[in-house]
């Protein structure tokens, strides 16, 4: 029995503790398994590097299960904690395409189970009026009354990613698609640990058809490193999101605007290559960090056709002089799809969706890896013959019982790491989730 197996079995005992409620809640406990097996054939590569794809065939798994508790505090308030069980790995260590194959696989991997805290924060709703507004019971999310008009503060650790850039087709790496660059915004390089997660705080305030967000957040002690910095802030960033609902179609859909800016230890591409020239060494941003600021933009859109069918939208950019501080190298993006609800086959808790992402890298960090350099997830030593990443990406997702199902996912991956030499590469994948 493999280790995902396991996990899956031991979490379905937890399911009596589960608590629901159909109003308000004073506290509440949730839980989620998910399992996943990923795999590709061996495919065409004229080199490799120190962070490339293997080229040969393999396969590799990953497995969590995390259990959150909540409580209602005061009248609005609801604290929150999560523990969460990790294991496995990505494919070849999580290394070799920017817009990344698996969004449970992390950017550290274990080979037995180890437990975290991901997850501790409270937040505060103030009603503000309005019509009533049933918040409906969720994983961190307590079931209550509330008006349509409200502001919301959420304070301690969680991920960015929690609050901003969300989108209901294409988010959940655990239910809908995988990749990194479908799931989020490709350029959104924001402040997180090794795991995705961070200190900080968010408001919200909704005030009709418009809600404004704005988060500052604690970086890591270097770039993509496990450990956040011990100096609240010194490394920071601000992230601002403006959302307004539109009615299309009869039905409600959202468009978003988003903004950061990271002020933290980085390291430029080209300070990197002169000092390799002078020095005769290979670029290595690590070694010309000081403080400097970054900035990124993106859009972010969601639309019901009708009852099953939705489509979505994401495209961005971000200043590509300097390394990436925590996510992945893509400097442009743009990723769209489609979902659709198993109604229309008679299936209605099953779920189809079907996804292209089109990644892009600034000339200067293509001069670093042409010379050698290394990034976060890419480096194949040299890059010769480049070109924008594409990506396709399509998933089934099969309901066996309430609150459990199976998928099967399959990826097309041209030009990974923004290399013609290599690739292209299919990925294959199925994915085990139990909700509760």
């Amino acid at each position: 029995m493999t280790a995902p197996l396991r996990l899956l079995i031991a979490t379905l005992c937890l399911l009596p503790a589960a608590v629901l409620a159909d109003e308000d809640e004073d506290w509440a406990v949730h839980g989620q398994a998910t399992a996943v097996v990923q795999w590709h054939p061996a495919f065409s590569a004229e080199y490799n590097g120190p962070h490339s794809l293997d080229p040969k065939d393999q396969g590799n798994e990953t497995a969590d299960a995390t259990l959150s508790a909540g409580t209602r505090l005061w009248t609005g308030a609801e604290a929150w904690a999560d523990v969460e069980l990790d294991q496995g790995f990505g494919l070849s260590d999580t290394l070799g395409v920017a817009g990344f194959p698996s969004g449970e696989a992390y950017k550290v991997g274990e080979h037995r189970p180890y437990f975290r805290l991901p997850r501790a924060f409270i937040r505060q709703t103030v009603d503000l009026g309005g019509e009533g507004d049933a918040v409906e019971s969720d994983s961190n999310t307590l079931a209550r009354s509330s008006t349509a008009d409200r502001l919301v503060i959420t304070a301690g650790k969680f991920s960015v990613v929690d609050v901003f850039d969300t989108n209901r087709y294409a988010h959940d790496p655990r239910g809908d698609f995988l990749n990194w660059a479908i799931i989020d915004l490709g350029t959104f390089d924001y402040a997180a640990d090794a795991w995705g997660f961070t200190y900080g705080a968010a408001a919200e305030l909704t005030l009709g058809d418009w809600t404004g967000r704005l988060g500052v957040f604690d970086g890591s002690t270097v770039p993509n490193d496990k450990a956040l910095d011990p100096k609240p802030f010194d490394q920071t960033q601000e992230v601002v999101e403006i959302e307004h609902r539109q009615r299309l179609f009869d039905r409600e859909g959202k468009v978003k605007l988003l903004a950061f800016l990271t002020e933290a230890r980085l390291g430029s591409y080209d300070d990197a290559i002169a000092l390799a020239r002078a020095t005769g060494g290979t670029p290595d941003t690590a070694l010309v960090r000081k403080m400097r600021d970054k900035a990124g933009v993106g859009i972010n859109l969601e639309q019901p056709l009708d009852d099953d069918l939705g489509v979505f939208l994401r495209a961005g950019a971000t200043q590509g002089n300097d390394e990436v501080y925590e996510f992945t190298e893509i400097n442009r993006t743009l990723s769209f799809g489609a979902s659709l609800a198993g109604p229309a086959w008679d299936r209605p808790d099953d779920r189809i969706g079907s996804a292209l992402a089109f990644n892009g890298l600034s000339e200067a960090a293509k001069r670093y890896l042409q010379a050698g350099g290394e990034g976060v997830l890419i480096g194949d030593g040299q890059l010769t013959n480049s070109a924008g990443e594409m990506i396709w990406e399509s998933y089934y997702s099969f309901a066996l019982a309430e609150g459990f199902a199976v998928s099967a996912d399959y990826q097309l991956v041209n030009h990974p790491a923004y290399n013609r030499d290599r690739g292209p590469v299919s990925v294959l994948a199925a994915r085990a989730h139990l909700q509760f």
